[in-house]
C-alpha cells in the first residue's frame, strides 16, 4: 500500500493529514508527503535570472518547513513518512504523482482559500481525475471508535469501494452503516412521493407503480446483503439504511444526523442508466460533507 498526502501547510491539509492517519491501515503503507510550489516566471527583463534565484531560495525553505511539520504530525500518529517536493501546478503535480499510489489525500482548502465550505480547486482536481483512492480529509468526530458511511448502489464500483474500504481503512473496530439510497419514478421526475399515492379504490396492489416499489426494494435489501456479506471477514459492527430520495442529498442529510467521520462511496465516471449511481453524486457528496469523504474510483472500459 502506498498513499499520497499532499500539504501546503494549511490548517485543512493539517487535519487531513491526522484524519488520514487514523482512518488508513497503518501496517505496510509507505506515506510519501508532497509539497509542490507554484513555479515563478518573472515578468520583466531586468533582473529576472535574481528575482528568479531568490524566489526559488525562499520557496525551497518554505516547502522543507511545510514537509517537516508534516512529518511531525504524522508521527504523532504513529507513521513515519518520507517527504517529496515538486514545483508547478499543484493539482496538476498531485494527479500526474498518483498514478503511483493507491491512495491520495488531500485538504478540502488551501492556505489562500477564505471560504469554510465546499472545496478548493486543488481538491476538487484530485477528487475528479486522480485514481485509485481520493480522500478529501476533515476533522474527526472524536476519540472513539470510527463511524464510516458506505453508500451503495449495486454497481461494479460500489462493490469496488467494499473492498477497498476493507483493504485499505483501519475499519476493524468501527461501526459501518451501509446506505442505500431507492431512486424512485417521482424523483426522477422531480414530483413528490404523495403524487403517486391513489386512492385504495382506484387501483389495486396490482398497480405497476406499487409493483415497481415493491421491484425497488426487494432489490436495495439484496444490495445490502451482499454489500454485509463482503464485510463479514472483518470485525467490524455494520448497521443498514435504506432510504428513498436523491442520493446526494439522502447521503449528506444521514452523513450529518449521524456523526459520521468518513463517507465513502464509489465513482466509474460513466453514467450507467441503472446503475453506478453514486458515479453522479460524488463530487457533491465530496463538495458538501462535514466528514472526510473517500471516492474510490473503478476503472472500466467503454464497451
Amino acid at each position: 500500500m502506498k498513499t499520497l498526502m499532499a500539504s501546503d501547510g494549511s490548517k485543512d491539509a493539517t487535519m487531513a493529514l491526522r484524519s488520514a492517519a487514523r482512518l488508513l491501515r497503518k501496517g505496510e503503507n509507505g506515506v510519501t508527503v508532497l509539497c509542490v510550489s507554484p513555479d515563478f516566471h518573472p515578468s520583466g527583463k531586468e533582473n529576472r535570472r535574481r528575482i528568479q534565484e531568490e524566489y526559488r531560495r525562499r520557496i525551497a525553505r518554505e516547502t522543507q518547513a511545510i514537509l517537516i511539520a508534516a512529518q511531525k504530525t504524522l508521527s504523532a500518529e504513529g507513521i513515519s513518512a518520507q517527504t517529496r517536493s515538486e514545483v508547478g501546478s499543484p493539482a496538476d503535480v498531485i494527479v500526474r504523482l498518483a498514478e503511483s499510489f493507491e491512495v491520495t489525500v488531500v485538504g478540502a482548502k488551501g492556505r489562500y482559500e477564505g471560504s469554510d465550505i465546499g472545496l478548493g480547486p486543488v481538491a476538487s482536481r484530485v477528487v475528479e481525475h486522480a485514481p485509485g483512492i481520493a480522500i478529501v480529509g476533515r476533522g474527526l468526530s472524536g476519540e472513539n471508535d470510527l463511524r464510516v458511511l458506505v453508500a451503495i448502489d449495486g454497481s461494479l464500483a460500489s462493490r469496488h469501494a467494499i473492498s477497498s474500504m476493507v483493504k485499505y481503512f483501519d475499519i476493524n473496530t468501527a461501526e459501518v452503516t451501509l446506505l442505500h439510497v431507492k431512486e424512485t419514478p417521482w424523483i426522477h421526475l422531480g414530483l413528490d412521493r404523495e403524487w403517486f399515492d391513489y386512492p385504495s379504490d382506484v387501483f389495486d396492489q396490482a398497480d405497476p407503480e406499487i409493483q415497481l416499489e415493491q421491484e425497488l426494494q426487494i432489490e436495495a435489501e439484496e444490495m445490502i446483503e451482499d454489500a454485509r456479506a463482503q464485510l463479514e471477514a472483518g470485525s467490524c459492527s455494520v448497521l443498514t439504511v435504506i432510504a428513498e430520495g436523491n442520493p446526494a442529498t439522502e447521503i449528506l442529510g444521514e452523513a450529518e444526523s449521524g456523526d459520521y467521520d468518513l463517507i465513502v462511496l464509489g465513482s466509474t465516471g460513466i453514467l450507467d442508466a441503472k446503475r453506478d449511481v453514486l458515479g453522479s453524486v460524488s463530487a457533491r457528496v465530496a463538495w458538501q460533507a462535514l466528514c472526510s469523504v473517500a471516492v474510490v474510483k473503478y476503472e472500466r472500459e467503454v464497451e
